[in-house]
């Protein structure tokens, strides 16, 4: 299987012979207000054209619609008539965007040999993770392919640890920017919690994405991989794809 990321949250990923979008945000640099007060967003171009990212996509993964993980560039770009997977409140919203086959995911669907499963996240603690509302996270399964778990805009929490015991995932996509607003503590995973999520499924290999395209996500590639090599955990455990960067993927032996 194949992972390109794209930028913050949005990646190609080709598992199965298909090939997924996932929370697609594509605006141009700069094209929204900060969310922390530091820049307006995205801080990061695109490394290559929107017509490109969309080229081939045959569905989209979308794991919530806030503002960076589903805009109107790609409400603008993404063809209406590619089937749409999401979490079951943001089915109504999405269809009214004019997509003709958008599909709730209670607990799993399969679809063309794959099987996706939902799972529960937490973004944010007290009143942030409440006001951040409901996020969800997805595994891909099927035959002859590595499990590949995408936690998704969630914190280090008892819902993604449980699937990390119960699945035993090959591949584990972290958000790990570690978006913060000025009053409140992570509402994402910061290096700390990738690293403890390392730890905790050491047989994976763990994709860290989310980095450095938004105002409010302090985390930086390289303080993450210098953290990691503190903590014992190698480049090929951690995996820290620059935007635009593609990587082919097999489970750890």
């Amino acid at each position: 299987m194949e992972i390109q990321e794209i930028r913050n949250a949005t990646m190609k990923i080709t598992y199965a012979g298909r090939k997924f979008l996932t929370d697609p945000f594509l605006a141009p640099k700069h094209s929204y207000d900060p969310f922390a007060g530091n820049s307006p967003n995205p801080t990061a171009v695109l490394p290559c054209p929107m017509e490109e990212v969309v080229y081939g996509i045959e569905a989209i993964l979308v794991s919530h619609v806030h503002i960076d993980h589903f805009d109107r560039a790609a409400r603008e770009v993404l063809p209406k008539e590619v089937p749409l997977f999401c979490q079951p409140p943001d089915v109504e919203r999405l269809t009214r965007k004019g997509f003709q086959t958008v599909k709730s995911i209670e607990l799993y669907h399969t679809w063309e040999g794959v099987t996706i499963t939902r799972t529960n996240g937490q973004h944010g603690t007290g009143t942030w993770g409440e006001k951040m509302g409901n996020v969800s996270g997805f595994v891909l399964q099927a035959e002859n392919e590595p499990t590949v778990f995408w936690v998704g805009d969630s914190i280090w929490c008892e819902p993604v640890e449980q699937v990390v015991k119960d699945l035993h995932p090959d591949i584990i996509i972290t958000h790990s920017g570690g978006a913060k607003f000025p009053d409140s503590d992570p509402i994402i995973m910061d290096a700390e919690q990738t690293i403890a999520l390392c730890q905790a499924a050491p047989n994976a290999v763990v994709v860290a994405v989310h980095l450095e395209a938004l105002d409010h996500c302090p985390v930086t590639r390289a303080a993450l991989r210098s953290m990691a090599e503190k903590a014992g955990i190698t480049p090929q455990q951690l995996l820290i794809p620059a935007d635009g960067e593609i990587l082919s993927l097999h489970p750890r032996s």
